[in-house]
């Protein structure tokens, strides 16, 4: 469905993309991570033929974008709303409808469709500059659906919206996703990532590794532990036997664990610093212990 061959982009002397092969297959639900700035939109605009390879091939449904007749088969949300504020939700749909040349029937049908399912038929007359950020993600696909793609791109469709408003999004891509829809989606979320077929990790322009989300979880080969403790600096951590790394998430740390670490030597060395320990165990490593791990070039 999606193919790029060696793909490469640069802005004078800035690489952002550079030899990037990524295939996505029929109904995947592909995740591109990686860092602010690793080339994530770049990639996105070249397979939806927006810029122009430097070097390489994008196909779509096997033809290259800009030789794609039927564009109406890819759907493409951008990075930020890009509608018209002083329009309605439907005034929306219906410009948007109205550049792959749908007639006004399809247009009204279509979206009486799309907007049940994204839960905006109530706000068919509001404006777009009156809609929160969750539903003007959800107006952004909708427009993007109304000629019913084969693939659906989107480039962070879920940044800066609320956890209820992202949950409500990722079901709706699901629904499209079992009814046969192929999707790229990147995304900053790790538990996003958790939840599409295929992640591509992207650093600094390169691809630098393709897996299932299982699949990065098992080839992961470092030991994590959780530590709950009312402390809130990482300078206790530091110089720990056996600690590798150590990072901070909600209310605790993750320590990942070189082969020589034995846990109970870090209880007790935690102990001797005067540290309170509520909690302290090993547990499943989670995209965001690789996701850390592959920005900081620790490719296992």
């Amino acid at each position: 469905m999606i193919k790029t061959s060696g793909v490469s982009k640069s802005f004078g002397s800035n690489r952002a993309v550079l030899d990037v092969n990524l295939q996505v297959d029929k109904m995947e639900i592909c995740g591109l991570v990686g860092p602010d700035g690793a080339g994530k939109t770049t990639l996105i605009r070249m397979i939806c033929g927006l810029i122009t390879p430097d070097a390489g091939r994008v196909f779509i449904l096997g033809t290259e974008p800009e030789r794609l007749v039927e564009r109406e088969h890819l759907g493409y949300m951008p990075q930020r709303f890009s509608l018209y504020g002083d329009l309605t939700v439907m005034e929306n749909i219906n410009f948007f409808g109205a550049m792959y040349k749908l007639d006004g029937k399809t247009i009204r049908q279509r979206a009486d469709e799309i907007l049940e399912i994204t839960g905006l038929i109530q706000f068919k007359d509001r404006f777009g500059d009156n809609l929160s950020g969750g539903m003007k993600q959800k107006l952004a696909l909708t427009c993007s659906l109304v000629t019913r793609p084969k693939i659906l791109v989107l480039d962070e469709p879920t940044y800066g919206v609320d956890p209820e408003s992202r949950k409500e999004f990722w079901k709706i891509l699901y629904n499209l996703n079992q009814n046969g829809m192929t999707i790229l989606i990147s995304t900053p979320y790790m538990d996003e990532a958790e939840l599409c077929t295929k992640v591509a990790f992207i650093d600094r322009g390169r691809v630098v590794k393709i897996d299932s989300p299982q699949g990065f979880k098992e080839k992961y080969s470092f030991t994590v532990l959780e530590l709950q403790t009312q402390i809130k600096q990482e300078a206790f951590l530091r110089g720990l036997d056996g600690v590798k790394d150590s990072y901070f998430f909600g209310d605790r740390y993750h320590l990942v664990l070189d082969e020589s670490a034995q846990i109970d030597n870090i209880r007790c060395a935690l102990e001797q610093q005067k540290i309170l320990v509520n909690s302290l165990q090993i547990i499943r490593p989670s995209m965001d212990d690789i996701f850390v791990s592959l920005a900081e070039k620790e490719v296992f």
